[in-house]
């Protein structure tokens, strides 16, 4: 009999002795993390970081690098025209109706003959596929937007 009551010890302190190694592990591991995780650095700051602004460009010196002449024109800043896009209209004989524009690449918005296209331009009157805006509305056009060609149908 005194063997079989040492039998059954071990295994029973052998099992006790792993576990107390294994829930010491895992103290010690949330001991370390904690530590880890709620300590402030000392006396280490961050720097901010250095944003380099991109020196401009001499767009004539590049022109006269890639073989332009002194008196060579460089391209213009876009026209006045290019900002606006004519992408529909509504129009009836009485002079009246509304044109669907563009400006500025934003969202198409309707205009009605008479209002406020943007500062200075007024939608002056729409004749066919054509939408005229000047500085008002009784005054000569300076601006005229057309709508794009139609695509034929297949």
């Amino acid at each position: 009999m005194v063997s079989m009551t040492h039998r059954g010890l071990r295994p029973n302190w052998t099992v006790r002795g792993t576990t107390f190694l294994l829930w010491g592990l895992a103290v010690l591991c949330v001991v370390y993390w904690s530590l880890k995780l709620l300590s402030t650095p000392s006396g280490i700051s961050a720097a901010p970081p250095v944003l380099r602004t991109p020196q401009p460009v001499d767009t004539a010196a590049v022109a006269r690098l890639l073989g332009a002449s002194a008196t060579a024109a460089l391209p213009s800043a876009p026209s006045e025209a290019s900002r606006f896009a004519l992408l529909g209209i509504v129009a009836n004989r009485l002079g009246g109706g509304a044109a669907l524009i563009a400006v500025d690449g934003k969202r198409a918005r309707p205009f009605r003959v008479g209002t406020q296209v943007e500062e200075g331009l007024v939608l002056q009157s729409l004749q066919g596929r054509r939408a005229l805006l000047g500085a008002e509305r009784g005054g000569p056009s300076t601006l005229t937007l057309e709508l794009p060609a139609r695509q034929p149908q297949p």
